[in-house]
């Protein structure tokens, strides 16, 4: 399993010029299941997005850490931010060889809808606000990257 983290100011997603999921201040994550993954890998990938601190620590919405020294101290939870959760088959494009990505360790899209779907009810089971894209459409996604801070993370089935 491959995510990547954004943090944002805000973060939307639209399908056909119609918006689909919108946030606030928190994390953008674009989700690509592999045809290995389980529930093991679902749990830790969202245990770190819930967890990491990627957030400075502040007060009265100023950071209290000195200029130049981004201290991040906070987790999306801990700052009661927004995720939008985004599908994206083509984090396990390998353009290794040749001219064309191939997908061969992307998950069939039947399996890795399931998984994706339960990705999303578990952060959502932290009661966190979740928004989403539409899983398998071509989306829109339009990111006020706050940083930026941009991190991969990746799990992989052992």
């Amino acid at each position: 399993m491959r995510v990547i983290i954004q943090r944002v100011k805000s973060s939307q997603v639209s399908v056909n010029g119609e918006i689909v999921g919108k946030i606030g201040r928190g994390l953008n994550l674009l989700v690509g299941i592999a045809d290995t993954d389980t529930d093991a890998e679902l749990d830790w990938m969202v245990r770190k997005c819930l967890e990491l601190r990627l957030f400075p620590e502040e007060e009265e919405g100023v950071s209290k850490a000195p200029p130049g020294e981004a201290r991040w101290q906070k987790s999306v939870q801990e700052i009661g931010g927004e995720l939008l959760v985004v599908s994206q088959f083509t984090l396990y494009g390998d353009c290794r060889k040749g001219r064309r990505p191939s997908f061969d360790r992307s998950a069939a899209p039947e399996i890795a809808q399931e998984l994706y779907n339960r990705f999303v009810d578990k952060l959502r089971s932290s009661g966190i606000r979740v928004e989403t894209g539409k899983f398998g459409a071509m989306m829109q996604v339009s990111i006020e990257n706050d940083g930026p801070v941009t991190l991969l993370l990746e799990r992989e089935a052992t």
